[in-house]
């Protein structure tokens, strides 16, 4: 205990000008954090501090004396959760009835009332249900207690919990708020979806084969697989029907009993199917059907402030009608939804004649000149897209091209591709290559961006542009002469597209970037839905997969690289380009090499569990895996890894072939397939 004494004892010298009653507080605290750490032992049960600010149920598992422990010397393990989630925690983060309690200055009952109207304000109590283990502070400490009811009454709002304290009579039950509760159950409003306990306790799923460096890693598609085996006698629905301009979605998710504790589990297990399906298609509007409170939480959810308010502004941007808010509607029967329907697009496979193609993705523009079905020019070039000014991207853009058309003695069409959403006459409806554009600027600079670029390099030429995920899937059918083919492009981040049997699109966005792979609680957000959720592919399936692990990897990185720096959380993509191209050298070095192939192996992992995931709403035969991640022998660690993890745990899938291309097909592949897209 030296450390912690000394620490404290310098901590008392250096506050000469707090008064005489602070200072004895303040020593009257450093004495009961000694008597504290005496009395802790390897074992022991208490209450730990979480990273929501929170305390939870935890163990004891080892108590440090060294220097460099002073600040946080007891390492705890929550209860119910892996060693992955083990944590070093300071004394003043700890609660136990063995343990003397700290000695702390009062908040002035002004800003302690301003504090809880605030928090109450935040909260959302739709979680906590009657019955449910709570610990409610009275009298300067939390009591164990139980829910009685959850008012919806306005008058109530500041405290809208009834509790009963346990082994009290019901002369002290109490109304009290979010200021005095503490519970798991507790959601904060307009921030990504909290799991409930039931949740919790049904859907995370080790995986078969671990990620060698996210042991934390929980896939969506075992959580499926655990809540269809847990609900398979359920005989309540929930239907839904996602409706978007060309088609609509159907899905039919059995749940549980609107009394039961596990319906949270099927309010969010629906929830993210949902958002799921959203990504898949799209959607203007969301009709429900099913339980009433089922149906009500969910409308609260894809509504604004609600777990997907990030969908529900999004998704009238990816539709092209930005001035019309997201609908959710409730329905009474099924046979009020709109059926299944999809609109699959017919595209050009023949590059024949001279063509020029373009491939837009986050940190490079690719492009092509091409001549009867051969390549006489290719190129990548780096850019920015975070540039606020779109003349930026549109002479980025426009430079490119004009190298490109010097290679071809006539153009006699263009095509292209580009991330977000295309529409069938070749605007720029939704595509975060242009994240800092100002939505007035957008509509008039941005939405004619490449009728504006096809007419100004070549004038009335054929154009055809469509989202970069769909020219992976046309790209793949070409190569491979096959039909049911996922393509996915693992460049800055995850771009896919799926063709059919025919080799045609069906009319889908695919921006399988935005789904959830990871129902992990404490998995990484991501700057572009700007910390809505956790655990979308942005993370998983592109460059930012590897470079979130190349320390973890053994490899050799500047600080600024790491990625728990700030410079590594924006949009920009430079860092994480970067950073790959370190990972890919340190895999070359022998005496490296065994411990930066867990990097790849991770993402294999990541790989193998998204395509059975993926599996679920697309057949698929064949995937054409593309990008710069999937380069050199990295990239066949990570194909290798993938293809175990079918066989070990999806055997149903485990026919689906990997297909690949050399790494120049790898890096413009996308823009020979687009250069095909229009009819001469």
């Amino acid at each position: 205990l030296k450390p912690l004494a000394h620490s404290s004892l310098d901590a008392l010298r250096s506050c000469d000008h707090l008064s005489a009653s602070k200072q004895l507080l303040l020593l009257q605290n450093i004495l009961l954090l000694s008597n504290m750490a005496a009395n802790l032992e390897v074992g022991m049960k208490l209450h730990a501090k979480y990273t929501d600010g929170e305390f939870y149920p935890a163990t004891v598992v080892q108590v440090s004396t060294a220097e460099k422990r002073k600040a946080k010397p007891v390492k705890v393990n929550y209860t119910g959760y892996g060693a992955e989630n083990d944590a070093w925690l300071p004394l003043t983060s700890l609660k136990s009835k063995k343990l003397p309690k700290s000695v702390t200055t009062p908040e002035p009952k002004a800003k302690a009332k301003a504090k809880a109207k605030a928090k109450a304000k935040a909260v959302d109590y739709s979680s906590l249900e009657k019955g449910a283990k709570v610990q409610v502070k009275a009298e300067g400490k939390f009591w164990a207690a139980e829910v009685v009811t959850v008012s919806k009454d306005k008058k109530k709002a500041s405290a809208p919990v009834k509790v009963h304290f346990l082994g009290y009579t019901k002369d002290s039950d109490e109304w009290v708020g979010a200021d005095r509760l503490k519970s798991k159950a507790l959601e904060t409003k307009g921030k990504s979806a909290s799991m409930p306990p039931a949740a919790r306790k049904l859907l995370l799923v080790k995986p078969k084969i671990a990620a060698p460096l996210d042991p934390g890693f929980r896939p969506v598609i075992l959580a499926k697989k655990a809540y269809l085996e847990a609900a398979k006698d359920c005989t309540l629905k929930l239907d839904w029907a996602l409706i978007r301009a060309d088609g609509c979605a159907r899905y039919t998710l059995p749940v549980f009993d609107e009394k039961s504790k596990e319906v949270k589990a099927s309010i969010y297990m629906a929830g993210v199917l949902i958002q799921e399906m959203i990504w898949q298609r799209s959607a203007a509007e969301l009709h429900l059907c099913g339980p009433p409170s089922v149906c009500k939480a969910l409308k609260a959810a894809y509504s604004k402030g609600g777990a997907y308010e990030f969908e529900a502004m999004s998704m009238p941007n990816v539709c092209g009608t930005p001035s019309t808010p997201f609908v959710v509607k409730i329905v009474d029967s099924v046979s009020d939804l709109p059926e299944n329907k999809d609109t699959p697009q017919v595209c050009g496979k023949d590059a024949n004649g001279c063509r020029l193609a373009f491939d837009l993705g986050k940190s490079d523009i690719k492009t092509v000149a091409v001549k009867d079905n051969e390549v006489l020019y290719s190129k990548e070039t780096e850019w920015d897209v975070t540039a606020e000014d779109p003349e930026y991207h549109y002479n980025a853009i426009m430079d490119a091209m004009k190298l490109a058309k010097a290679a071809l003695p006539r153009v006699d069409a263009i095509g292209g591709s580009a991330t977000g959403t295309i529409s069938a006459d070749n605007d720029a409806t939704w595509c975060d290559i242009f994240p800092n554009v100002k939505p007035d600027v957008y509509k008039e600079k941005v939405v004619p961006i490449f009728k504006r670029i096809a007419k100004d390099l070549a004038g009335d030429v054929p154009l055809k542009v469509i989202n970069d995920g769909e020219v992976t899937a046309l790209a793949a059918v070409q190569a491979i002469k096959k039909g049911n083919v996922m393509g996915i492009s693992m460049g800055s981040s995850e771009g896919a597209g799926y063709a059919n049997e025919d080799g045609n699109l069906m009319g889908w966005i695919s921006e399988l970037c935005y789904v959830k792979l990871d129902l992990n609680p404490k998995a990484p957000t991501d700057p572009w839905s700007k910390g809505a959720h956790r655990g979308l592919s942005h993370l998983y399936l592109g460059q930012r997969g590897a470079t979130k692990l190349a320390e973890k990897g053994g490899v050799d990185i500047p600080d600024n690289y790491k990625f728990s720096h700030p410079d590594m959380s924006t949009i920009k993509h430079e860092h994480h380009a970067q950073c790959l191209k370190l990972i890919q050298k340190a895999m070359e070095k022998e005496e490296k090499k065994e411990e930066v192939s867990k990097i790849y192996k991770t993402c294999g992992v990541y790989l193998g569990y998204a395509l059975a995931q993926y599996s679920e709403f697309y057949k698929i035969d064949h995937v054409m895996i593309l990008g710069r991640v999937s380069k050199g022998a990295g990239g066949d660690i990570m194909l290798d890894t993938a293809k175990a993890v079918l066989a070990e745990e999806f055997p149903q899938y485990a026919h689906i072939e990997f297909h690949t291309a050399d790494d120049h097909f790898k890096g413009v592949g996308q823009c020979i397939a687009a250069a095909a897209l229009p009819k001469i």
